[in-house]
């Protein structure tokens, strides 16, 4: 069972940056993918970015493509979300996620380990 807990969510005015960080425990990590979502109330989780731990392959959801960076701390089975550019629509709360995606990983339905989330707020 893979653990993946997130952190570095907060408030920040628009145009301003902010980092996400994702760990995950439990079991050797070379076949998973570990990919960030989003989501506002009323609406479902939205795809943002992943990273795919076998390649250092990275993709993006069209919204945050330039703005956002999906990268791997080498030294520890984590990956942050830095996120530049805010914008008043990137309000939501994060959520990492962890697993072995047959498909793009860009469906929460291909992750089954998840996070508790971060909530993220751009003010004006």
């Amino acid at each position: 069972q893979v653990q993946v807990v997130e952190s570095g969510g907060g408030l920040v005015q628009a145009g301003g940056s902010l980092r996400l960080s994702c760990e995950a425990s439990g079991r050797t990590f070379n076949t998973y993918t570990m990919g960030w979502f989003r989501q506002t109330p009323g609406m479902e989780r939205e795809f943002v970015a992943r990273f795919k731990w076998s390649d250092g392959s990275t993709y993006y959801a069209d919204a945050v493509k330039g703005r956002f960076t999906i990268s791997r701390d080498n030294a520890k089975i984590r990956v942050y979300l830095q996120m530049n550019s805010l914008k008043l629509e990137d309000t939501a709360v994060y959520y990492c996620a962890a697993g072995e995606p047959t498909g793009w990983g860009v469906s929460p339905n291909e992750y089954n380990s998840w996070g508790q989330g971060t909530l993220v707020t751009v003010s004006s």
